[in-house]
């Protein structure tokens, strides 16, 4: 008996307990029920609160930090408990994510919190729909930037100068670029050969030229196996790269290929697994000369973009990404600048990881601001970039270094919710000097512009089915920010291509080579776009990319023609870079060196910039003649 009416007891206890709780739970539930029809009647009598796009960033994220875990989805109505007999056979959350198809997974997902934010925030979301205006409604047109670069645009040579193909490539592998490598890998080719029978033979500056001649041509001609090009058979029969160089020398040679020094490495290894290790310790010497190369023989256009780049790898180092958006999934990533009319590269560095640093601000923001340096490029420049790095903070910081911005953003950084629409319906707002605009194509299209107008008017056709099954073409509205951004995005795009048609890039064992061959082909392009730039620039046809190729192949090689005269050569000339005083007298008018920042009275009459022009300081010279300078220094 007592046993019986001991049960009886715990039954009536759980029994009351539940009630307690769901009468809690429904005590709850009309609590928010009577704040939303608060905050509906206040919406509906009082006038709406503005709110920034800052200001509900953060808000967002306060109320979504859960939304990354997937058993969190807070929901107001209680659930019924299941019974634990029943849930036992069942599998694990984890198990059972894994187990669904992607598209249903990610549905359910979407669905959970979709209902769990506009659930959980304290405001109706349509408030901020409320900040939208129609394409009907003036807007105001910022002003536009003044175009002040620090350099003429274009390239950085004399323009009534003849370059063959290898002047050009030597702008960026230089004799002192040649000589840092030959150092390095006969210094490193040594060392892998101590203890053996045979020793060491070091390469020469004409073995390394013919061995970056032959690296070319096998971009030109691809072959299975590197081996192949040396074969003598009636398939493989290729006279020319055994007329430059013998298949083993080559393989010798590409096996000591080193950029950095040895003894530097060995140091840089013992700091391995602190702060001071530098990762990029075996290619930086050439890393740093291949930058500052880019940046000093061209000087970019007014539209510039910012976009990544793969360098194909599936090497086992830590340098190595993944992403699924990119033909190339697998490799090293690198932030370019990019000239958005010629595609010329004009600015990169390598992705080292996530920086955990209580100054960064996230790769998107701290990428751009590092390529956009308004000291070497200049102010009223118009960047143009994809929704990885859009985002308020980044273009107002932009607009405070003279740099106007423009590009896609994504819907939940500005609290966007999906409407219906007609196709190439617009709705735009406002927030300071931040353009927002929506634009109804097959898809919803979200743009933010520091320089843009809402609607201007343009128009875009497309190829329209109709309700009785035929195709027409259609007119439809379109934002000016929209048909500039598809215009002046793809100079990293263009960039790209250029490099993929003809790659030098192949397989190998080292890491630090597949960053080599990937400077070739920048080097390479970039060579060939200022070939370009200077034909047009004196009314000639240009040499198509094949072409350029071949003929700097044979240069390197040392079977095409003999080089150009000495006196032509693809840097400033001296007749035309002459001295001048900035006021006409040597005590008055002083200005900043562009080289050391000491007052100078002198500027260079072509490039329009201080520099000083004295015994103990001669950064006239250094400025025209940068190899000359260093190799007199080093003497």
């Amino acid at each position: 008996m007592d046993a019986c009416n001991k049960e009886m007891v715990d039954s009536v206890m759980d029994s009351s307990e539940e009630c307690v709780n769901s009468d809690e739970e429904q005590d709850k539930t009309k609590e928010w029920d009577d704040l939303s029809d608060k905050e509906s009647v206040a919406s509906s009598d009082s006038p709406v609160e503005e709110m920034s796009i800052d200001d509900l960033e953060t808000l967002l994220d306060e109320f979504t930090d859960g939304s990354d875990n997937d058993d969190w989805y807070p929901e107001v109505t209680p659930q019924k408990r299941k019974r634990p007999g029943l849930s036992s056979v069942s599998p694990s959350p984890a198990k059972s994510r894994r187990s669904g198809s992607p598209a249903s997974v990610q549905s359910g997902k979407r669905k959970g919190r979709k209902s769990s934010v506009s659930r959980s925030l304290p405001f109706s979301l349509s408030i901020l729909e409320q900040k939208w205006k129609s394409a009907d409604e003036p807007d105001v047109e910022p002003t536009q930037p003044t175009f002040r670069p620090k350099q003429k645009p274009g390239p950085r040579l004399v323009s009534t100068a003849s370059c063959t193909p290898l002047q050009y490539f030597e702008l960026f592998f230089s004799k002192t670029v040649l000589r840092t490598i030959l150092s390095n890998s006969n210094a490193y080719g040594a060392m892998r050969q101590e203890g053996t029978k045979k020793p060491w033979e070091d390469i020469s500056i004409k073995d390394l030229k013919s061995f970056i001649a032959l690296v070319i041509y096998m971009g030109l001609l691809k072959c299975f196996k590197l081996t192949d090009y040396w074969r003598k058979s009636q398939i493989y029969n290729l006279p020319y790269p055994s007329q430059i160089m013998s298949g083993r020398k080559f393989m010798t040679i590409s096996k000591a290929l080193h950029l950095s020094d040895p003894k530097v490495d060995a140091e840089n290894d013992k700091k391995r697994g602190t702060p001071e290790y530098d990762r990029l310790c075996k290619i930086k010497p050439l890393y740093q000369d291949m930058r500052d190369a880019c940046r000093a023989s061209f000087h970019p256009s007014q539209n510039i973009s910012i976009d990544e780049r793969m360098v194909a790898s599936k090497a086992r180092n830590g340098l190595k990404q993944y992403m699924k958006n990119k033909p190339t999934k697998w490799g090293y990533k690198l932030f370019v600048l990019a000239d958005s009319r010629c595609g010329y590269t004009w600015d990169f560095f390598i992705y080292e990881g996530k920086i955990n640093s209580e100054e960064s601000k996230g790769i998107s923001y701290d990428s751009v601001m590092i390529l956009a340096n308004e000291k070497l490029l200049g102010s009223g420049y118009k960047l143009f970039v994809d929704n990885f790095y859009t985002s308020p903070k980044l273009f107002r910081d932009l607009l405070h270094k003279k740099i106007w911005a423009c590009g896609t953003v994504r819907a939940n950084r500005i609290g966007h919710l999906k409407t219906q629409a007609p196709r190439g319906n617009i709705r735009w707002f406002r927030e300071d000097d931040l353009l927002f605009v929506e634009w109804k194509d097959r898809r919803d299209v979200l743009m933010c512009s520091t320089f843009h107008k809402a609607f201007n008017g343009d128009s875009i056709k497309r190829n329209v089915k109709g309700a009785d099954g035929v195709w027409a073409i259609q007119d439809f509205p379109v934002p000016a920010a929209v048909l500039d951004y598809n215009k002046h995005m793809g100079g990293v795009d263009l960039s790209d291509a250029l490099i993929s048609f003809y790659t030098v890039l192949h397989k190998t064992r080292r890491w630090y080579r597949s960053f080599f061959y990937h400077f070739v082909d920048i080097a390479v392009v970039n060579a060939f776009i200022l070939h370009q730039q200077m034909a047009k620039m004196n009314n000639q046809k240009p040499l198509t990319q094949k072409a350029f190729r071949e003929a700097l192949v044979a240069e390197l090689g040392g079977t095409g023609p003999a080089s150009a005269p000495a006196q032509i050569r693809p840097t400033l000339s001296p007749y035309s870079h002459l001295p001048k005083y900035i006021s006409g007298d040597s005590s008055i008018g002083r200005r900043k060196c562009k080289m050391c920042s000491y007052k100078t009275p002198v500027m260079c009459v072509t490039c329009d910039v201080p520099l000083c022009f004295v015994p103990k300081r001669d950064c006239f010279t250094s400025w025209h003649y940068p190899d000359d300078s260093s190799e007199n220094e080093a003497e």
